[in-house]
């Protein structure tokens, strides 16, 4: 083993640092996806500890009662760093004041009121006064008034922030309180109400989403850092954490809807009827020409010219239609045969290289258990060569390579056409990019191709000599691709991408372990924030100033 170490390390000493990464990543992880920290798998279990973490920091900063806090949360989109730093350069006041939330310290602010009875301002009725809720607010009204509110709001699907019945009054009233009052006429409203709440978490958090799985898993995924980002869920299910479709990048969200529109309806039908057939001047209909005389006819009877279109009658010679002529040349129409044609092709070609890679990556990754299969066999063998990771490993890097190249003619289809972009930059500049990823693009192709034959070949019958001829062109050609890769999306987020000037697209970045698989949540978050906040909050109190 060491042998072929030593001489491995004299024919690629420059990529050595690459293949001893590529080597050393573990086998299991290479199966599925790469595993790190900054997505979570949220089950419906752990959901009400993600929920209370983000709770907790909030109601110990500004000491706070959980409802108080939730109400925050749920207006800055439960967004614990925006919260904090609007408190820190607006203050606590202007704070509470945008998300609706009143704290009267100085008031006595209990539900239940203790004068004998009062007069309720909705239904102008003397009621008693325990039959009358006080809010946060100081308004008070009789029980069943506030009770029909509750009910009507959470109906409505507005249970997340239901306000006070007071006229221009915005607060938001006491979830306790609505819980409370509904239970005692609707349970099942006060469970759904309930479950809003829990929800929330996920339905208005911008870095908290479902996973899109059908049937669905009932698991949510939470990204620590950038929402631009794919991940894989639990489920196994890997999708664009953004748009949530399947994984895409380096096509852009944008990019990736239109992609799959343009595959999914039938514009590109009406474009090939555009080149091939011509209107009946009578009814409309398309009618596509089946012999060499330009005088054709409709099923509905009607002659007409093929040339230009126009209604004529039956009578005509070898050489004109009686009482019709079309000589002249009519610019517009034939530019508009022209562009339909050009763009028939351009899609088709775009179309045919995606479809191509995408089968052939359908294809090598069936060959997974057979790989399995091979290695199994090598490892049974008496061999100097006892790790074969780097075959997994390769294998791997073969399906990113080949799902990133698949991805990028949909990108290159809408970054260089006429469509999205074509104020953005000259012809002269277009030319120039396109060109600039094509050639990336081709290296690409022409090292993924060379990967994937490697792993065609029958290696379980190798002699051991072959094996390590093996071994080193994966290595090499592993490191290539990635590296390959790498330089394709630097090519597209700074040279293309990075370039716009009116529009704004994002990709999800290159990972060369793969998509991240999200793990599940325990414990709580990084509470560096929460610390650098606090000593912000003691700060101002020191200089004299409250927030």
């Amino acid at each position: 083993m060491e042998d072929y170490g030593s001489s491995d390390e004299d024919i690629y000493s420059s990529d050595q640092e690459s293949y001893d990464g590529l080597e050393n990543e573990e086998a299991d992880s290479q199966w599925g996806s790469s595993t790190g920290n900054s997505c979570k798998v949220i089950t419906r279990e752990s959901l009400l500890v993600a929920q209370r973490e983000d709770l907790r920091r909030v109601m110990d900063l500004l000491s706070l009662r959980e409802h108080h806090a939730r109400t925050l949360l749920i207006h800055y989109r439960w967004d614990v760093e925006r919260l904090f730093a609007i408190l820190v350069e607006k203050g606590k006041t202007c704070l509470f004041a945008e998300a609706g939330v009143t704290i009267l310290e100085e008031v006595d602010v209990d539900s239940s009121v203790s004068s004998s009875t009062m007069m309720c301002g909705i239904c102008m009725e003397e009621v008693a006064g325990s039959e009358v809720t006080k809010m946060d607010c100081g308004h008070c009204f009789c029980n069943d008034c506030w009770t029909e509110h509750f009910i009507v709001k959470i109906k409505e699907g507005q249970s997340k922030r239901i306000r006070c019945m007071a006229h221009k009054c915005f607060a938001i009233c006491d979830e306790a309180v609505i819980r409370k009052l509904v239970s005692k006429r609707h349970p099942d409203l006060a469970e759904k109400f309930d479950r809003f709440l829990l929800e929330s978490y996920i339905e208005d958090n911008k870095m908290v989403k479902w996973c899109p799985s059908i049937p669905h898993c009932g698991n949510a995924i939470r990204v620590e850092t950038d929402e631009f980002c794919e991940v894989e869920c639990s489920c196994g299910l890997q999708f664009c954490f953004s748009c949530l479709s399947e994984a895409h990048s380096p096509c852009s969200c944008w990019m990736w809807e239109l992609w799959i529109k343009k595959c999914r309806d039938e514009s590109e039908t009406v474009n090939w009827i555009t080149v091939h057939t011509k209107p009946c001047p009578k009814c409309h209909k398309p009618v596509e020409k089946n012999g060499g005389c330009n005088l054709v006819s409709c099923i509905c009877g009607q002659a007409f010219c093929w040339l230009c279109g126009g209604a004529t009658g039956r009578d005509h010679t070898w050489s004109s239609i009686a009482g019709h002529s079309c000589g002249r040349y009519k610019e517009d129409q034939e530019k508009k045969s022209e562009r339909a044609k050009r763009d028939l092709y351009r899609y088709m070609h775009y179309h045919n290289r995606y479809k191509a890679h995408t089968d052939s990556f359908t294809q090598e990754s069936r060959l997974r258990e057979t790989i399995k299969e091979k290695v199994a066999i090598l490892e049974s063998r008496d061999s100097r060569l006892r790790d074969f990771s780097w075959v997994t490993n390769g294998l791997y890097r073969l399906f990113r390579s080949r799902r990133a190249l698949s991805f990028s003619y949909p990108f290159a289809f809408y970054m260089f056409g006429d469509d999205l972009f074509k104020d953005e930059m000259t012809n002269e500049e277009k030319e120039i990019k396109q060109h600039l990823f094509e050639d990336q693009q081709q290296q690409l192709e022409a090292n993924v191709e060379k990967l994937s034959k490697v792993f065609e070949d029958p290696f379980d019958g190798f002699e051991e000599t072959e094996i390590m001829d093996m071994r080193m062109q994966v290595l090499n050609l592993s490191v290539v691709t990635d590296t390959l890769c790498k330089k394709m999306y630097e090519c597209i987020e700074t040279d293309l991408l990075g370039a716009l000037q009116f529009s704004s697209h994002n990709i999800a970045p290159y990972q060369s372990k793969g998509i991240e698989r999200a793990t599940e949540l325990n414990g709580g978050r990084n509470t560096k924030a929460n610390n650098n906040i606090t000593c912000q909050k003691s700060h101002d109190q020191t200089n004299g100033c409250t927030l």
